[in-house]
């Protein structure tokens, strides 16, 4: 097996065990990681969505289990995300009109995220309204099936910004939003591209052992290093879609 195939996998298995530590599946990571190998450009967006399925699947199962989740919050992103999941993944469109927009929101999410202070959420936590929620899915599914990920990038930072959901709790959130984005973005994109690389089944082994590590920090650590990881996870990202405008 190619010495290349095998330093991927373990690049995958950090990114995921980054990722999943804050709820989020690392196909935003995957993908640069394959631009970086100079993988084939037709199947990254299929593999990076393979790899995101398997790594929120066991992350959802492991924050649900821990408690670390609620529907009530979940489902109404889920309801408008999902369709809209499904039709981005069905396009092939460059990203360039939006990469540098989203990388700069991500870039100014994550350093809020670092800053010593802290992020500092207003009252007690509450539900978000249901046509809000729902119009802000609908918007993050797009953007994920269109780009290949699972659209957490852009969820956690909304509901923890807008005090709907604690730290741990939006980690689990994330996970179970991004599982079902990302089998949309992949189905809908079964139409495009209808091959995945041989080496797909390394790749998963690595980011499920990722995961594993992962979401064992995240689920046990101080809320304040759960935030300063979901805060790198926004910079590397914004970096990520700065770099490919």
């Amino acid at each position: 097996m190619p010495d290349t195939q095998l330093l991927l996998a373990v690049c995958m298995f950090l990114a995921a065990a980054l990722y999943s530590s804050v709820g989020h599946a690392g196909a935003s990571a995957y993908i640069a990681l394959m631009a970086l190998f100079s993988i084939p450009p037709p199947v990254m967006r299929p593999t990076a969505l393979t790899l995101n399925v398997l790594v929120a699947g066991f992350a959802s199962w492991r924050y649900i289990a821990a408690g670390f989740f609620r529907w009530r919050v979940a489902w109404p992103f889920m309801a408008g995300a999902i369709p809209f999941a499904f039709l981005g993944g069905a396009i092939q469109l460059p990203g360039v009109y939006y990469r540098s927009i989203v990388g700069l929101v991500l870039l100014v999410s994550g350093a809020r995220f670092l800053w010593p202070k802290g992020v500092a959420i207003a009252g007690a936590t509450h539900d978000p309204p249901i046509p809000l929620a729902a119009l802000a899915g609908a918007g993050i599914g797009f953007l994920a099936g269109l780009t290949g990920t699972g659209g957490g990038i852009f969820l956690s930072p909304l509901i923890i910004f807008l005090g709907w959901s604690d730290l741990r709790t939006t980690s689990g959130i994330a996970s179970i939003f991004i599982l079902g984005n990302s089998v949309a973005g992949l189905l809908g994109n079964v139409a495009v591209v209808r091959s995945l690389p041989p080496e797909l089944p390394l790749y998963a082994v690595a980011v499920v052992l990722g995961a594993f590590v992962g979401t064992a920090f995240g689920t046990r650590s101080a809320t304040i290093l759960i935030q300063r990881a979901l805060g790198l996870v926004l910079i590397i990202a914004g970096f990520k879609l700065l770099g490919t405008s």
